[in-house]
């Protein structure tokens, strides 16, 4: 897990679609996330086989990021919007 501009990069991805997949999950749980990555505007997508596309969260998600992306639930209390 590497650190950029107060964002924690928690995974890389070779492919767009998995990317925003998992940034879909995160949204869904309320958590913030960016994508990090250039393969031309999908013009070259070969450029994610160099440059992995990465997905990055603020520190105090970390934790609870990983934790969905992996299958499982955040820690924190659940939900009761």
């Amino acid at each position: 897990m590497a650190e950029r501009d107060g964002l924690f990069i928690i995974k890389t991805f070779s492919r767009d679609v998995d990317a925003r997949l998992a940034e879909a999950v995160l949204d869904a749980n309320g958590i913030d996330s960016i994508i990090v990555g250039d393969n031309a505007a999908g013009m070259m997508p070969y450029l994610n086989a160099l440059h992995p596309i990465r997905l990055a969260v603020k520190e105090e998600d970390v934790e609870d990021a990983i934790a969905l992306l992996d299958g499982g639930a955040p820690s924190g209390p659940p939900d009761t919007q």
